[in-house]
């Protein structure tokens, strides 16, 4: 019998993996596809090189630094859940892709290094989540190594974030002597999520006899505290973003990670309902709905490809079918809708709400485009961020620069970078978060166009977003400014500042007109 909508979405589970770099993210991204079946040993991609489409870092400079710098999406199924993990870069210059990422996903895992706590990089991710209600599972990972005290995590997680822990499982033992976990609520003990199944216990003091005997009394009066001293886990208080239930494991030595895959399939959310311009939009709606949130092209170099990343919202997204893109009114064919494993994939006939598919196309689809089966509405909230570096692109050979037009033009609807054309005609200026996103441009403008390129200090330092509520006022700003004036890649007029003074100078002066350093994508659409 055919799956409803109804059924087929509450079967759903939506999430990203946030963290600060080396807590641990790739490991752990690793180990919930080997419980998921999708790989069937982790690590064995690094000795195989035919097979390294299984590992998420597939682009060749995340290789070689060892960080993600893109989002990869990774669907799968376990124990009847279908899983849609989005795991997100870790590198902070890479902030925009992960905030954008943030807008396609249902929950988080917040993963924290035992050693080091809450980092600045988590503390930055974690108020993205809280902005948008995203309900977080928090997992300590390398409780294998030296750790802090438990409690001591806690208290910070508390402290920082202004979230109410409830610890479901503790470690048994840290460093050397960490042997497993313990489930606070159960009773039940968890070795290696390789070998061994959940052994029930009587109290913690049956679960101490894994430790050295020095260790136990220690482990019994912590276990004990846990329970009489932190919040029960609560489902309603955890969806509402105001408590994250924590476990403890160690993602490289196979702890814990069991525990987290059912947690998420237990206390996640199904896909949530969407906000439009016109509507909220419920995840069981009949009528299929989606938004673009991220484009990669060259996933495959050989086919110079080009995929739209689309979470969908409502409905049913089939194989074959037409849509509306909001922003042209035009009806697209969504001819071969794809899943995605890590670079892998395979044809989407239907995908449900909650689901991630990537479109093959040549340029159509931009981030932030919403597609339809008709209805005229556009999704709010996939946000553009104002870079905080402004460099203009040498080219070697200025016979190339036609196509390096266009290359740019390219990687900047892929969201790669921003480009900024003046209005004096000057050369086109490119923006970035951070200055890693200059290396990877660099590396593919080379490797995907044959086109090597530097990059020379432009006089600018800040670009904001300018509008008015009156025209006359935005035109006599520009017309007064012509040579910090640029358009954007919509054709949205932005103001480029020397520094911070000159911003806040020229703000003050024309106070009707309003410079913002965030910028929702394509609010506009057709009619």
């Amino acid at each position: 019998m055919a799956e409803s909508i109804a059924e087929a979405v509450s079967r759903r589970r939506t999430f990203a993996i946030i963290s600060h770099p080396d807590a641990g993210k790739t490991t752990l991204t690793e180990k919930l596809l080997l419980f998921g079946g999708a790989i069937q040993l982790a690590g064995e991609v690094k000795a195989k090189k035919d097979r390294i489409q299984t590992r998420s870092d597939w682009m060749k400079i995340e290789r070689e630094r060892g960080i993600s710098v893109v989002t990869s999406v990774m669907t799968f199924e376990y124990n009847d859940t279908v899983f849609n993990l989005l795991d997100t870069p870790g590198h902070e210059d890479f902030a925009d892709d992960t905030y954008r990422t943030l807008t396609a996903v249902d929950a988080a895992v917040m993963v924290i290094d035992a050693a080091k706590g809450i980092e600045p990089r988590t503390l930055k991710l974690f108020e993205v989540c809280r902005l948008r209600d995203i309900p977080i599972i928090t997992f300590v990972n390398k409780m294998d190594r030296e750790s802090r005290d438990p409690f001591e995590i806690l208290d910070e997680v508390e402290q920082k974030l202004a979230l109410d822990c409830a610890p479901v499982t503790w470690p048994i033992g840290r460093s050397k002597t960490f042997c497993g976990t313990y489930h606070l609520a159960t009773d039940e003990v968890r070795g290696a999520d390789t070998q061994e199944r959940l052994t029930k216990v009587n109290d913690p003091e049956m679960a101490s006899h894994r430790l050295p005997e020095n260790e136990r009394d220690t482990f019994i009066e912590e276990t004990s505290l846990a329970i009489e001293a932190c919040k029960p886990f609560d489902r309603k208080a955890f969806l509402e973003g105001h408590l994250t239930p924590v476990f403890f494991g160690s993602a490289l030595r196979n702890f814990g990670v069991r525990d987290l895959i059912n947690a998420l399939a237990d206390f996640a959310p199904p896909p949530r309902a969407q906000v439009a311009d016109i509507r909220t939009v419920e995840a069981t709606d009949d009528r299929m709905t989606a938004f673009v949130f991220k484009i990669q092209a060259n996933m495959d170099p050989n086919h110079r490809d080009r995929i739209a990343f689309v979470r969908v919202c409502s409905g049913k997204l089939e194989r074959g079918m037409k849509a509306r893109l909001s922003r042209t009114g035009k009806q697209m064919g969504l001819t071969a809708p794809q899943f995605f494993f890590a670079s892998q994939r395979q044809l989407a006939d239907t995908a449900f709400a909650g689901d991630v598919v990537g479109i093959p196309n040549h340029g159509t689809l931009r981030i932030g485009d919403t597609l339809t089966e008709g209805e005229p509405l556009v999704f709010q909230g996939v946000p553009n961020f104002a870079p905080e570096i402004l460099r203009r692109v040498r080219l070697e050979d200025a016979m190339k620069a036609k196509k390096l037009k266009e290359a740019l033009q390219q990687m900047a609807e892929e969201g790669v970078v921003q480009l900024f054309s003046p209005d004096d005609g000057a050369p086109a200026i490119v923006g970035v978060v951070g200055a890693l996103q200059l290396d990877v441009l660099r590396e593919r403008l080379q490797a995907e166009y044959s086109l090597p390129v530097s990059f020379e200090m432009s006089r600018f330092s800040i670009c904001r977003w300018i509008s008015a509520e009156s025209p006359a006022d935005l035109e006599k700003f520009i017309a007064t400014h012509r040579g910090d004036i640029a358009r954007d890649l919509d054709g949205d007029p932005v103001y480029l500042a020397q520094d911070g003074f000159s911003l806040r100078y020229e703000s003050e002066r024309y106070p009707a007109v309003k410079m913002v350093a965030i910028k929702e994508y394509h609010v506009a659409k057709a009619a």
